[in-house]
Protein backbone atom coordinates (compact mmCIF):
# COMPACT_ATOMS: atom_id res chain seq x y z
CA UNK A 1 0.00 0.00 0.00
CA UNK A 2 0.65 3.65 -0.49
CA UNK A 3 2.33 6.07 1.67
CA UNK A 4 3.08 9.24 1.02
CA UNK A 5 4.75 10.11 4.69
CA UNK A 6 7.38 8.36 3.24
CA UNK A 7 8.22 11.06 0.69
CA UNK A 8 7.89 13.83 3.01
CA UNK A 9 10.30 15.52 5.49
CA UNK A 10 9.98 14.34 8.82
CA UNK A 11 9.35 17.75 10.13
CA UNK A 12 6.33 17.93 7.91
CA UNK A 13 4.82 14.76 10.33
CA UNK A 14 4.77 17.12 12.87
CA UNK A 15 1.75 18.85 12.33
CA UNK A 16 -1.42 17.94 13.11
CA UNK A 17 -2.43 19.47 9.75
CA UNK A 18 -0.03 17.60 7.34
CA UNK A 19 -1.13 14.54 9.51
CA UNK A 20 -4.43 14.58 8.79
CA UNK A 21 -4.19 15.54 4.52
CA UNK A 22 -1.44 12.60 4.40
CA UNK A 23 -3.61 10.48 6.12
CA UNK A 24 -6.47 11.26 3.64
CA UNK A 25 -4.44 10.97 1.01
CA UNK A 26 -3.30 7.38 1.57
CA UNK A 27 -7.10 6.55 1.97
CA UNK A 28 -7.59 7.86 -1.55
CA UNK A 29 -4.37 6.31 -2.70
CA UNK A 30 -5.48 2.67 -1.23
CA UNK A 31 -8.76 3.17 -2.61
CA UNK A 32 -7.10 3.59 -6.61
CA UNK A 33 -4.67 0.53 -5.57
CA UNK A 34 -7.57 -1.60 -4.79
CA UNK A 35 -10.15 -0.31 -7.68
CA UNK A 36 -6.90 -1.07 -10.36
CA UNK A 37 -6.20 -4.68 -8.93
CA UNK A 38 -9.97 -5.07 -8.83
CA UNK A 39 -10.23 -4.44 -12.25
CA UNK A 40 -7.08 -6.83 -13.31
CA UNK A 41 -8.88 -9.40 -11.48
CA UNK A 42 -11.51 -8.92 -13.94
CA UNK A 43 -8.77 -9.86 -16.89
CA UNK A 44 -8.84 -13.81 -15.47
CA UNK A 45 -11.63 -16.20 -15.55
CA UNK A 46 -9.92 -17.69 -12.72
CA UNK A 47 -10.27 -13.93 -11.02
CA UNK A 48 -13.34 -12.36 -11.85
CA UNK A 49 -16.38 -11.75 -10.06
CA UNK A 50 -18.59 -8.92 -11.56
CA UNK A 51 -16.51 -9.25 -14.53
CA UNK A 52 -17.88 -12.63 -15.75
CA UNK A 53 -20.69 -10.91 -17.46
CA UNK A 54 -17.80 -9.42 -20.17
CA UNK A 55 -16.66 -13.07 -20.44
CA UNK A 56 -19.89 -14.82 -20.91
CA UNK A 57 -21.24 -11.87 -23.37
CA UNK A 58 -17.80 -12.15 -25.51
CA UNK A 59 -18.14 -15.93 -25.83
CA UNK A 60 -21.85 -15.64 -26.43
CA UNK A 61 -23.07 -17.51 -23.40
CA UNK A 62 -26.32 -16.40 -21.58
CA UNK A 63 -25.78 -14.34 -18.26
CA UNK A 64 -27.11 -15.36 -15.74
CA UNK A 65 -25.71 -13.84 -12.06
CA UNK A 66 -27.57 -15.83 -9.89
CA UNK A 67 -25.73 -18.68 -10.95
CA UNK A 68 -22.37 -19.42 -8.26
CA UNK A 69 -19.18 -17.73 -9.65
CA UNK A 70 -17.34 -21.31 -9.85
CA UNK A 71 -19.94 -22.12 -12.45
CA UNK A 72 -20.14 -19.66 -14.37
CA UNK A 73 -16.13 -19.69 -14.18
CA UNK A 74 -16.55 -23.18 -15.26
CA UNK A 75 -18.62 -22.63 -18.08
CA UNK A 76 -16.54 -19.74 -19.74
CA UNK A 77 -13.79 -22.13 -19.48
CA UNK A 78 -15.06 -24.96 -21.34
CA UNK A 79 -16.30 -22.53 -24.03
CA UNK A 80 -12.21 -21.75 -23.90
CA UNK A 81 -11.41 -25.06 -24.17
CA UNK A 82 -13.91 -26.25 -26.85
CA UNK A 83 -12.61 -24.39 -29.21
CA UNK A 84 -11.05 -26.11 -32.69
CA UNK A 85 -11.52 -29.53 -33.66
CA UNK A 86 -13.22 -31.74 -31.73
CA UNK A 87 -11.56 -34.64 -29.99
CA UNK A 88 -11.82 -37.32 -27.43
CA UNK A 89 -9.00 -35.33 -25.23
CA UNK A 90 -11.03 -31.97 -25.77
CA UNK A 91 -14.44 -33.84 -24.66
CA UNK A 92 -12.09 -34.90 -21.76
CA UNK A 93 -11.31 -31.36 -20.68
CA UNK A 94 -14.38 -29.95 -21.20
CA UNK A 95 -16.01 -32.72 -18.95
CA UNK A 96 -13.43 -32.11 -16.07
CA UNK A 97 -13.53 -28.40 -15.73
CA UNK A 98 -17.50 -29.05 -14.55
CA UNK A 99 -16.74 -31.65 -12.91
CA UNK A 100 -13.74 -30.88 -11.23
CA UNK A 101 -12.39 -34.36 -10.91
CA UNK A 102 -11.57 -36.97 -13.62
CA UNK A 103 -13.77 -38.16 -16.49
CA UNK A 104 -13.87 -41.03 -18.81
CA UNK A 105 -14.63 -40.90 -22.32
CA UNK A 106 -15.32 -43.99 -23.92
CA UNK A 107 -16.30 -44.06 -27.72
CA UNK A 108 -18.46 -45.91 -29.66
CA UNK A 109 -17.73 -45.90 -33.35
CA UNK A 110 -20.64 -48.07 -34.35
CA UNK A 111 -23.85 -46.71 -32.72
CA UNK A 112 -22.16 -43.06 -32.86
CA UNK A 113 -22.15 -42.62 -29.76
CA UNK A 114 -19.79 -41.40 -26.46
CA UNK A 115 -20.17 -41.98 -22.88
CA UNK A 116 -19.11 -39.78 -19.98
CA UNK A 117 -18.22 -41.78 -17.09
CA UNK A 118 -17.50 -39.23 -13.40
CA UNK A 119 -14.86 -41.76 -12.00
CA UNK A 120 -12.92 -39.16 -9.91
CA UNK A 121 -16.04 -37.85 -8.15
CA UNK A 122 -18.91 -39.59 -6.52
CA UNK A 123 -22.56 -38.51 -7.08
CA UNK A 124 -23.63 -36.11 -9.52
CA UNK A 125 -21.81 -32.66 -10.41
CA UNK A 126 -24.45 -29.89 -9.15
CA UNK A 127 -23.98 -27.63 -12.56
CA UNK A 128 -24.33 -31.29 -14.68
CA UNK A 129 -27.03 -29.08 -16.96
CA UNK A 130 -24.27 -26.16 -17.39
CA UNK A 131 -22.10 -28.77 -18.91
CA UNK A 132 -24.23 -31.41 -20.92
CA UNK A 133 -25.14 -27.37 -22.58
CA UNK A 134 -21.48 -27.47 -23.00
CA UNK A 135 -20.64 -30.65 -24.68
CA UNK A 136 -23.86 -30.59 -26.58
CA UNK A 137 -22.58 -26.80 -28.80
CA UNK A 138 -18.93 -29.17 -29.09
CA UNK A 139 -20.36 -32.52 -29.87
CA UNK A 140 -20.61 -33.50 -33.35
CA UNK A 141 -24.05 -33.86 -34.24
CA UNK A 142 -24.61 -36.96 -35.60
CA UNK A 143 -23.04 -38.29 -31.91
CA UNK A 144 -25.17 -39.09 -29.00
CA UNK A 145 -23.71 -38.74 -25.45
CA UNK A 146 -24.88 -40.46 -22.38
CA UNK A 147 -23.47 -39.92 -18.93
CA UNK A 148 -22.68 -42.35 -16.28
CA UNK A 149 -22.11 -41.52 -12.04
CA UNK A 150 -20.11 -43.38 -9.82
CA UNK A 151 -21.50 -43.40 -6.18
CA UNK A 152 -20.37 -45.16 -3.04
CA UNK A 153 -21.16 -48.67 -2.65
CA UNK A 154 -21.31 -50.77 0.66
CA UNK A 155 -18.58 -52.37 0.02
CA UNK A 156 -16.82 -49.68 -0.14
CA UNK A 157 -18.39 -48.68 2.91
CA UNK A 158 -17.31 -51.53 4.72
CA UNK A 159 -13.34 -51.19 3.76
CA UNK A 160 -13.58 -47.97 5.84
CA UNK A 161 -14.29 -49.73 8.83
CA UNK A 162 -16.32 -47.29 10.17
CA UNK A 163 -18.08 -47.78 13.50
CA UNK A 164 -21.56 -46.70 13.95
CA UNK A 165 -20.83 -44.03 16.24
CA UNK A 166 -17.69 -42.54 14.02
CA UNK A 167 -20.06 -42.77 11.14
CA UNK A 168 -22.67 -40.42 13.17
CA UNK A 169 -19.77 -38.62 14.06
CA UNK A 170 -19.36 -37.61 10.20
CA UNK A 171 -22.77 -35.81 10.08
CA UNK A 172 -23.87 -37.42 6.84
CA UNK A 173 -27.41 -37.17 5.16
CA UNK A 174 -28.27 -40.43 2.65
CA UNK A 175 -26.95 -37.89 0.03
CA UNK A 176 -24.27 -36.65 1.47
CA UNK A 177 -23.64 -40.68 1.64
CA UNK A 178 -23.49 -41.16 -1.58
CA UNK A 179 -20.50 -38.43 -2.69
CA UNK A 180 -18.36 -40.10 0.40
CA UNK A 181 -14.60 -40.06 -0.83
Amino acid sequence: MSDVTRYVPEFLLQSKVFQTIYNVENDELTGVENAINDILNQCFVDTATWGLKYWEQFLGIPVDENKPYEYRRSVIKSKIRGAGTITVNLIKTVAESYSNGEVAITENVAPYTFEVKFVGTKGVPPNLDDLKNAIEQIKPAHLAVTYTFTYLIWDELDSKNLTWDEFDALGLTWDGLEVLK
